[in-house]
């Protein structure tokens, strides 16, 4: 008889229903208004910045308000040939990533290698790299090595340093994704019969690389921005190079190069937008697992 007194009756199970669709309900509505609250906030934003390039011009007394005034005609004719950039950009930063994760790899291994040489190789490498500007190694590979007898393309030197460069930095994140997983795993799979190179590969590595996503998405993004700095090269016609050519020969430096800032702009906001997208759906695997 105890028990059925302690359990709640009808009415109180309607009670605490109506209290949780109703702190549901706030919570709908809160998250309804903080979503407008962002849209009015960004349309004034950009308002503010449509006017800042608006080429209003205004005399108050002595005091002269005026903003920028800009070329559209130039930006008309001149942004479909920077646009013709962005698929060589794209290209530079996809085959740079794809060499920095085989030597952030190949880094990470080395530094958590228990042979001194690979150890003193990836600690060597990734002081060298992190030590100079990304600017000079783009040079060096571009003009240097062809004193040496190799002599590569601007294509072939921005990849090679941009690879070589984000390998350096990622090398840490991988390194630190790997020391991330469990050491029990590790002794379970010896216990079971796995060798070193087995755990290495079935179980450590496609762990520390799931973790590593989120942050490697980030260093992905940073890249496609310093793709930039391969036009200094003047061999590789991609955003930034377009941009500058037509600038500097009808006088317009600054529409071609807002230009090409909103082109960047634009890709970086759909490549955060994939990345959100791949995090969520990690996050989404890991709550079913668990």
């Amino acid at each position: 008889m105890s028990i059925m007194a302690d359990q709640p009756d009808d009415a109180e199970i309607k009670r605490l229903q109506a209290q949780a669709e109703h702190l549901a309900h706030r919570r709908r509505r809160r998250k309804r208004r903080f979503a407008l609250g962002v849209r009015i906030s960004y349309l004034v934003l950009f308002g503010l910045l449509a006017f800042l390039f608006s080429g209003f011009r205004a005399q108050i007394g002595d005091i002269t308000i005026r903003t920028i005034q800009l070329d559209w005609k130039f930006i008309a004719t001149y942004t479909p040939f920077i646009f013709g950039g962005v698929g060589l950009t794209i290209l530079l930063s996809i085959l740079a990533i794809t060499m920095s994760i085989v030597l952030a790899i190949l880094g990470a291994l080395g530094r958590l290698s228990k042979y001194p040489p690979a150890y003193a190789l990836a600690t060597f490498y990734i002081s060298l790299i992190r030590g100079t500007p990304l600017l000079l190694q783009i040079f060096f590979f571009f003009l240097a090595l062809p004193q040496l007898g190799i002599v590569l393309t601007g294509m072939t030197a921005g990849v090679l340093a941009l690879g070589i460069n984000y390998g350096a930095y990622n090398t840490e994140i991988v390194r630190a994704g790997i020391q991330s997983v469990g050491i029990g795993q590790r002794e379970a799979a010896l216990a079971i019969g796995m060798t070193d190179g087995q755990i290495m590969r079935r179980i450590i590595l496609p762990q520390a690389l799931k973790l590593t996503i989120p942050p490697m998405g980030n260093q992905f993004i940073a890249m496609l921005k310093d793709t930039s700095l391969v036009a200094t090269t003047g061999f590789v016609w991609e955003i930034l190079w377009r941009a500058q050519k037509v600038g500097r020969a009808n006088f317009r430096s600054l529409e071609a190069l807002l230009i090409a800032a909103v082109f960047y702009w634009i890709i970086t906001i759909i490549f955060s937008a994939v990345q959100d997208r791949i995090e969520a759906r990690l996050a989404r695997g890991e709550r079913t697992l668990s």
